[in-house]
């Protein structure tokens, strides 16, 4: 794989995680079936939801993994501190959405100095999972620094085994789509989740796509391995409604990092907040040139 190749899937990633967010955002807590009264197919970018969205604008997924991205941009490598500090930034920073979660992490950081919390039960959600791409993508030729940043990142807010293996796998999944490996490796990835925690089979797909890590992956994996493109990969998986923005949001990773940015729809890229996509661009591009110096 050329630098230029492994670019073009990193950036489809990104920039294909910002588009699931989008799109999907106008969709969350809805049933299929609403989504198919009020909307028939939903395709395009159109903001409003249940946030009330401009068309374009970001959630938490986004604005979390910019978050953590910029944080390893800034001191090229890893300070589990500069991700907390900026996820209080955030935090403070009036954001759209924040799932509660999230927030109760972040506020045992702030108020605390404390950078994981003990393991909950409750903790089993997609927060952690939502916002590892940065990783991923700094740590494209050192699995073994994916592993402790991936880990250190989610305890942060989410610290839970199920959260935790679907956080490594997702992640090594993007790494193997990025890097140019074949379906029989990410199948062979998403097996040995299974294998291990076999709640996380969705074949047959159990059709729930909710917040909790185990829906979340279903669906994901659900859809990213029955389309053959990006644009129908996003919009089946959004259109299972539920937690539609994060699920669009990891869908996008997947379909992104598979087919590369040239095929993200340019309708979508247009309709995405032009500031963000900057963003990702210049953060893409540390990200990999990070990963080829460690």
């Amino acid at each position: 794989m050329s630098t230029k190749q492994i670019l073009s899937r990193a950036l489809g990633a990104y920039l294909g995680f910002a588009c699931g967010d989008a799109l999907g955002a106008t969709v969350e807590f809805m049933s299929p079936k609403l989504i198919q009264k009020r909307y028939g197919v939903h395709r395009d970018i159109i903001g409003g939801g249940w946030l009330n969205l401009e068309a374009g604008q970001i959630t938490d997924d986004t604005q979390m993994s910019l978050a953590l991205g910029q944080a390893i941009v800034d001191h090229q490598g890893w300070s589990i501190q500069a991700v907390a500090d900026n996820f209080v930034a955030w935090l403070e920073s009036n954001p759209p959405d924040i799932g509660n979660t999230c927030r109760r992490g972040i506020m045992r950081y702030r108020d605390n100095g404390e950078l994981f919390g003990l393991p909950r039960d409750d903790d089993a959600g997609n927060g952690a999972c939502m916002r590892n791409l940065p990783v991923v993508l700094a740590t494209l030729n050192r699995p073994d620094y994916f592993s402790d940043w991936s880990l250190q990142q989610s305890h942060i807010t989410h610290n839970h085994p199920l959260s935790d293996a679907a956080t490594l796998t997702l992640g090594r999944i993007a790494n193997q789509l990025i890097n140019g490996l074949d379906m029989d490796a990410w199948k062979q990835e998403a097996g040995q989740l299974i294998d291990q925690y076999g709640e996380f089979a969705y074949s047959p797909y159990p059709g729930k796509a909710s917040g909790y890590i185990v829906d979340t992956v279903q669906t994901i994996l659900h859809y990213f391995f029955s389309t053959d493109n990006f644009e129908s990969c996003l919009v089946a998986t959004v259109n299972q409604g539920a937690d539609a923005d994060t699920t669009g949001a990891l869908a996008g990773m997947l379909a992104g990092a598979r087919y590369g940015v040239e095929q993200i729809p340019e309708r979508w890229l247009k309709q995405l907040d032009q500031q963000v996509v900057g963003q990702i661009r210049r953060q893409t591009a540390e990200l990999i040139r990070l990963a080829e110096l460690l």
